[in-house]
């Protein structure tokens, strides 16, 4: 079977465990063994749903299986579909937080390797499994992001607040403040970088679609863009930065987010925000049914702060993001 063909089979549904430990600093990767398919490559443990199971359900028996531990703590995150030559495959991707059992080990049950990967430093491991290549980047991404409001706080309180969350743990900020001056909101962003990079925290700049932000971001050094969701809807490919995100409000522009292979999206309100004072709040139970296939991580918006993350990945979230939210943790 070729890639065209198993293209237009019904998807292998196969639940994908990302076991995070030390912070977490550190996740886990398991070599396939001799007899399976792509036999030395590199993945994420994990195997097929059996019918009448759930992806939570698989992934607990599937880890006990191969890797004789035992489940305790997971949530869902992405789930994205690869075409390979032999088969269509659905995965879903879990984060694992807490576990029963070793998996320090040697030799684990069904694998010939496993490897404890640094978060930060490049993965040397080869070959890796193609359809979890865009998982190493997704993981990098920090879970926390503070969207400034210079424009109302002043300059001097939002620099004071941003270099106080980065002292307790920030690392993604996203640049908004396009009501500022032109001079006055390129010498903010001037400022924030100098903070950011003593911190090593990530900036973004909010880009409306006229280009003029994304000329900023590249002029300040900034790490990407970060587009609303007048500007996702006019954009005709991927912005040319490392990093590139999106403001979404339904299901139609989390698939265009997607479909420019976008690094991030942003849902909300969730709950009830000032920021968007007749937008109605989707609720936790429409935020975990809006994002259950997207491929791509998804921060929830609209009345989030550091103590809303865990409840947020409880139902799919990557993250949280606010304006207003206090995004260090205490």
């Amino acid at each position: 079977m070729n890639a065209r063909s198993s293209a237009s089979q019904p998807p292998v549904e196969v639940a994908a465990a990302v076991l995070l430990r030390d912070n977490p600093d550190r996740f886990l990767l398991a070599c396939r063994p001799e007899g399976k398919v792509y036999a030395g490559y590199w993945e994420f443990p994990g195997g097929k749903i059996e019918a009448g199971e759930t992806p939570l359900a698989a992934l607990t028996r599937e880890l006990q299986e191969e890797m004789g531990i035992a489940l305790e703590t997971a949530s869902p995150w992405l789930c994205r579909d690869f075409v390979y030559p032999h088969a269509r495959v659905r995965l879903h991707f879990w984060r694992v937080t807490k576990w029963q059992g070793e998996t320090d080990g040697d030799m684990p049950i069904e694998h010939s390797a496993i490897h404890w990967q640094t978060m930060d430093a490049p993965c040397k491991l080869a070959p890796l499994l193609p359809a979890n290549l865009p998982i190493l980047k997704a993981l990098r991404l920090p879970v926390r992001m503070c969207i400034t409001q210079a424009q109302t706080r002043g300059i001097a309180a939002e620099l004071a607040r941003l270099e106080n969350a980065q002292q307790q743990g920030l690392r993604l900020i996203q640049v908004r403040d396009r009501t500022l001056l032109p001079a006055q909101r390129q010498g903010f962003l001037r400022a924030v970088m100098a903070t950011a990079r003593a911190h090593g925290s990530w900036v973004l700049v909010n880009e409306d679609g006229d280009g003029a932000s994304a000329e900023l971001a590249r002029l300040s050094g900034a790490h990407g863009v970060h587009l609303t969701a007048r500007a996702l809807a006019r954009a005709a490919a991927r912005a040319d930065f490392p990093w590139v995100g999106a403001s979404c409000h339904n299901a139609a522009e989390l698939a265009r987010a997607a479909s420019l292979q976008l690094d991030y999206a942003l849902l909300g309100p969730v709950l009830p925000t000032p920021s968007h004072p007749g937008m109605p709040a989707l609720g936790w139970r429409r935020f975990a049914q809006r994002i259950a296939r997207t491929p791509i991580p998804v921060f929830a918006l609209g009345g989030q702060s550091a103590q809303t993350l865990g409840i947020a990945q409880t139902h799919g979230a990557h993250g949280v993001a606010g304006i207003r939210g206090q995004m260090a943790e205490d």
